[in-house]
């Protein structure tokens, strides 16, 4: 059973303690691909920042006007926070972007707890496929955290 509470959503506030410790990554590994075909620390610091704007500008705003949520294409999605880190934003810089739009996140989410635990769709979707749990912001909050390990277990195996 999945538990969805306050705490999932501290947990997502602590990963900024992990990207805190990326501030120590030489510049020479910060835009080398993890792996053949994969996207470098800084792409990956990028595209998380990237979601969780998406989250403040687009997600939260669509549930407070009653609609569901919607996700847009993953692959052209990422590719434009790929090129931002490859922008020639200072690593320090996108550091700081993550971790205070991840903070911003956070104070939204504890505050707008009417909000954040609202059965709504994604894309046009009730329940997820993979659980059967019905499809709320913090569910995806829950789907974020998993997602956000998966990222530093990968950065993990550079360093």
């Amino acid at each position: 059973m999945i538990s969805l509470n306050t705490n999932t959503i501290l947990r997502y506030k602590e990963f900024t303690n992990w990207t805190d410790t990326l501030r120590e990554v030489p510049e020479s590994m910060w835009l080398q691909p993890i792996a053949e075909g994969k996207a470098s620390i800084g792409e990956i610091v990028s595209h998380l920042q990237n979601w969780d704007s998406y989250l403040i500008s687009m997600i939260i705003p669509a549930i407070t006007n009653g609609e569901g949520m919607t996700f847009p294409d993953f692959d052209s999605f990422n590719r434009l926070a790929y090129e931002y880190a490859r922008s020639g934003i200072s690593n320090d810089r996108l550091l700081d972007e993550f971790k205070q739009t991840r903070l911003e996140l956070v104070d939204i989410l504890l505050a707008e707890t009417d909000i954040v635990a609202k059965h709504v769709t994604v894309n046009g979707i009730e329940n997820c496929p993979h659980t059967g749990t019905p499809y709320s912001l913090l569910y995806i909050i829950h789907e974020f955290n998993d997602h956000d390990n998966h990222h530093k277990n990968q950065i993990l195996t550079v360093l």
